[in-house]
């Protein structure tokens, strides 16, 4: 990309001209325009009345049915994956062959050997075009803040976290086709509703080294899951518990921390701003250490605007995004344990799932009970 990267806006295109692409990602993109860092050229879907329709509602001077072409004529700087996770890897490797980075949409892709593969066409220089996955959760303020004070030790050792997604989805819900199969969801509760809690924790917790999970089908007519349970180990000690669910009324999505000197809880549902924090200091921490805890500074609600503008700055300024290579990574990594412990019965490790292994190349690893029954029934997903 040529020098001037840092004082133009980048040339964004748009893949994908569903409901996600309208209600979070253009609505960023359109943002970050008015303040001259992005510039919406291009959209592609293969639906060519949707494609054209969603061109002309935001006046968007290209629009196509074919990616290829897409990147042959207009040569964007980024490309923005708003599409089903099965088409992720073709979508992302294409991207990065044609030198656009790439901001994927959740869940990254169908499998660990996907997401390799993505990551393989990088040329591997922070300045080189990447992929990066939308986990928003990361990017609002009172993260920033506790992960902060986290990583800087100010409430002590962390201790016990817990991590719970607790949704509803009813019947009709899963009436839609493409739902609750491996090919075209990319997993259960696990991988498609919790992933965004998940992810949150562990970045505040740092790396896991131990998870042993369980899960259920107990309502839905499905491939996946529709309730999962993990009880994980981190590299510095502490222990932690993940519940991911779609049978749950009322619903919630709720981190707790437990340090040696405070106790940190976020409780919202689909996103937070600074008042969902919570920061319980123990008995005896001065009152002065406590406010200063609690001064979270000015409200970024998380959200694919803060993330998006992150990944604009970072790429401006030749930086890796949290979000790409093995900070991605790590997230499908723990996803793909869960659902390999939940299957075997047996805990999984960090670093055990490679070449070889048969949840390398798909979350329901062939488990009897959980693989597609028909061998051929991802393919024609797909």
């Amino acid at each position: 990309m040529s020098p001037d990267r840092p004082h133009r806006p980048l040339r964004a295109a748009v893949v994908g001209a569903g409901s996600i692409a309208r209600s979070s990602h253009l609505p960023a993109l359109r943002t970050l325009a008015a303040e001259g860092e992005t510039d919406v050229v291009a959209v592609v879907d293969v639906d060519d009345t949707a494609v054209r329709a969603f061109a002309d509602t935001f006046r968007i001077p290209y629009a196509s049915t074919d990616l290829d072409a897409m990147l042959a004529e207009v040569r964007p700087d980024l490309v923005v994956l708003c599409t089903p996770p099965a088409l992720h890897r073709e979508q992302s490797v294409a991207a990065l062959r044609a030198g656009a980075w790439v901001w994927c949409e959740k869940p990254p892709c169908p499998s660990l050997a996907d997401y390799d593969a993505v990551e393989a066409e990088e040329k591997g220089g922070d300045g080189d075009p990447y992929a990066s996955i939308v986990f928003q959760h990361r990017f609002g303020s009172g993260a920033r803040h506790v992960r902060r004070l986290l990583r800087e030790g100010a409430f002590g050792r962390p201790l016990v976290a817990h991590c719970q997604t607790t949704w509803y989805r009813d019947t009709a819900y899963y009436s839609v086709p493409w739902r609750g199969r491996w090919a075209t969801e990319g997993g259960g509760p696990a991988m498609g509703h919790g992933i965004h809690q998940t992810d949150l924790l562990l970045d505040l917790m740092g790396p896991w080294t131990e998870v042993r999970g369980m899960a259920a089908r107990l309502v839905h007519d499905v491939e996946t899951e529709d309730v999962s349970t993990a009880q994980i180990r981190f590299a510095d000690g502490a222990v932690g518990t993940v519940v991911n669910s779609v049978l749950s009324p009322d619903e919630v999505s709720r981190i707790r921390i437990d340090c040696e000197l405070a106790t940190i809880e976020l409780t919202h549902l689909y996103g937070y701003r600074n008042a969902d924090w919570r920061i319980t200091p123990a008995p005896g921490v001065p009152e002065e250490t406590v406010a200063g805890w609690h001064d979270f500074g000015e409200d970024e609600p998380s959200s694919h605007l803060a993330q998006l503008r992150a990944l604009v700055a970072d790429i401006k300024a030749g930086r890796r995004h949290a979000t790409s290579g093995a900070g991605g990574r790590q997230t499908l990594e723990f996803i793909t344990a869960l659902y390999k412990s939940a299957f075997t019965d047996v805990p999984v490790r960090a670093g055990d799932i490679g070449p070889g292994d048969p949840y390398y190349t798909a979350l329901h690893g062939d488990a009897p009970g959980w693989a597609p029954a028909d061998p051929h029934q991802e393919e024609d997903h797909a």
